[in-house]
């Protein structure tokens, strides 16, 4: 099993920081290079506890499709989403938030493996760490500029009475 471990300092309140990482939205805005968009599932807005989406993208020259479903959500705390079906023998990612002053500071912990057993664990090795470890720091790079920014309520969905749509 491979695992990447990303630390990230927002300047802004935890609840903007965790909502704007569970944000479809904003996921798709980070993901423009592999042309990622939501085909089923919660395909906008903010997605919660046992909700899932279905993300198909375009990775490594091959357009595929994965599932994740949100299994753990603690908010403003901490939420996981895990691999329900994808290329991935099997993949989990936790996203931790700590408040620290006017500051949020976010971490990341993406644990994966890949399938074909010895040739998945030398190519995730020599290969797919870096290639996701890249990936992650684009979209955690947009969700910092967009949280720290007078652009984070585009992506917070907040109701007629000025309330966040799902919490």
């Amino acid at each position: 099993m491979s695992i990447i471990r990303l630390t990230t300092t927002i300047h802004c309140n935890i609840e903007v920081a965790f909502d704007l990482s569970r944000s479809i939205d904003l996921h798709i805005m980070s993901t423009k290079s592999t042309n990622e968009v939501a085909v089923a599932g919660v395909t906008s807005g903010l997605i919660s506890l046992n909700e899932s989406v279905t993300w198909e993208a375009t990775h490594l020259g091959i357009r595929q499709q994965l599932t994740a479903k949100i299994t753990i959500f603690e908010r403003p705390f901490h939420f996981r989403d895990e691999m329900v079906k994808g290329a991935f023998d099997y993949f989990k990612h936790d996203h931790f938030f700590e408040a620290q002053s006017h500051t949020t500071i976010m971490t990341d912990v993406f644990e994966f493996t890949s399938p074909f057993g010895v040739v998945g664990k030398l190519f995730d090795r020599i290969f797919l760490t870096r290639y996701m470890t890249k990936f992650l720091v684009e979209r955690n790079n947009t969700i910092k500029q967009i949280a720290e920014s007078p652009d984070s309520y585009k992506f917070l969905h907040f109701d007629k009475n000025g309330v966040h749509g799902k919490q």
